[in-house]
C-alpha cells in the first residue's frame, strides 16, 4: 500500500512538473518553430510545430562577437576587481572594513538608470562614445560580486589562510595561489548572473551606441528588424533564436557549478 501510495504521488509530482515546463517552455517552442516559418505559416489558423521553411540566414555574426567581447571584459574586470576586495573585507582585520561593508550594501541599492546621464555626459566629453570602452567601463566594479564573494569567503576556514602566511606567501599570492583555486564555484555562480545580465541589456546600449559595429545583440535584434527584417517575423525570430542559444547552452553547461556556487555562498562562517 505504501509503495503504491509512493509510487502516486511521484506520478503526480513528475506530472505537475512536466505541465509546468510545458508551459514556460511554450514560448520558446513557438519562437524555435517560427524561426524557419514564412509569414503566411506563422498567421495560419492551425499550429503546426514543423516549420515549412528553412532557417533563413542572418547577418548575426558580429553582433554575437560584440556580445562575447563586452561580456567577457566586463566579467573578467569584475572578477579582478572583487576577488581581493572580497577577501580583504572577509579575512583581513582593518578599521575601514564597516564602512567598506555599509557603501557595499548601499551600492546594492543603486541602478544603473540613477547614474545613465553622468557617464553618458562624461563618455560624450572624452568621445568614447560609440566603443567598447563605454560598453565596459561603468560595470567593471560589481557591488553584488563583492557581496556575493565576500560571502563564500567567509565560509572559508581561516586555517587555510593562516598555513598559507606560515609558508611565507603575501596577502596577492593567498589570494592568487589559494583563494581563486577554491572560489570556482562562486566564480561560475557569478559567471551566470553577470553573463545574463550584460547579454540582453538593451538600456545602457541604447543609449552610448549608435553604430551597427559595436551594437550588442538586443541592440543589434532593434536594428535587424528596423533594417533587414521588417514584418518578417520569421526572421526575427530565427534571429532571437540565434542570440538566445548561447546562454541556455552556458547555463546547461554550467548548471551544477551554479547550483553548488549558490549553495556555498550561503552558508555562514
Amino acid at each position: 500500500m505504501m509503495a503504491s501510495a509512493f509510487s502516486l504521488g511521484r506520478i503526480i509530482r513528475l506530472s505537475l512538473l512536466s505541465v509546468g515546463a510545458i508551459i514556460f517552455l511554450a514560448p520558446y517552442i513557438f519562437m524555435i518553430s517560427a524561426a524557419g516559418k514564412t509569414q503566411s505559416d506563422i498567421f495560419t489558423s492551425s499550429l503546426s510545430l514543423i516549420p515549412a521553411k528553412a532557417l533563413s540566414r542572418v547577418p548575426m555574426a558580429r553582433l554575437l562577437w560584440n556580445g562575447v567581447v563586452v561580456c567577457g571584459l566586463i566579467f573578467l574586470l569584475q572578477v579582478l576587481v572583487a576577488i581581493p576586495c572580497a577577501y580583504a573585507m572577509a579575512k583581513l582585520r582593518f578599521a575601514a572594513a564597516r564602512a567598506m561593508m555599509v557603501l557595499v550594501m548601499l551600492g546594492l541599492l543603486v541602478p544603473i538608470h540613477a547614474t545613465a546621464l553622468p557617464l553618458y555626459v562624461a563618455f560624450n566629453s572624452t568621445s568614447l562614445l560609440n566603443s567598447y570602452a563605454a560598453l565596459v567601463a561603468p560595470f567593471t566594479i560589481s557591488v553584488f560580486a563583492i557581496f556575493m564573494f565576500l560571502q563564500f569567503f567567509r565560509a572559508m576556514p581561516d586555517d587555510l589562510i593562516h598555513a598559507a602566511r606560515l609558508d611565507g606567501m603575501s596577502e596577492l599570492g593567498i589570494v592568487a595561489r589559494v583563494i581563486v583555486p577554491n572560489a570556482w564555484p562562486a566564480v561560475t555562480a557569478f559567471a551566470i548572473f553577470s553573463v545574463v545580465a550584460h547579454w540582453n541589456d538593451l538600456y545602457w546600449p541604447l543609449i552610448v551606441i549608435s553604430k551597427q559595429d559595436y551594437a550588442t545583440p538586443p541592440l543589434g535584434l532593434m536594428y535587424f528588424r528596423a533594417a533587414e527584417a521588417g514584418d518578417d517575423y520569421g526572421a526575427l525570430m530565427a534571429a532571437t533564436l540565434i542570440i538566445t542559444l548561447p546562454l541556455v547552452a552556458a547555463f546547461l553547461l554550467a548548471q551544477k557549478r551554479f547550483v553548488e556556487g549558490i549553495t556555498m555562498t550561503g552558508l555562514k562562517g
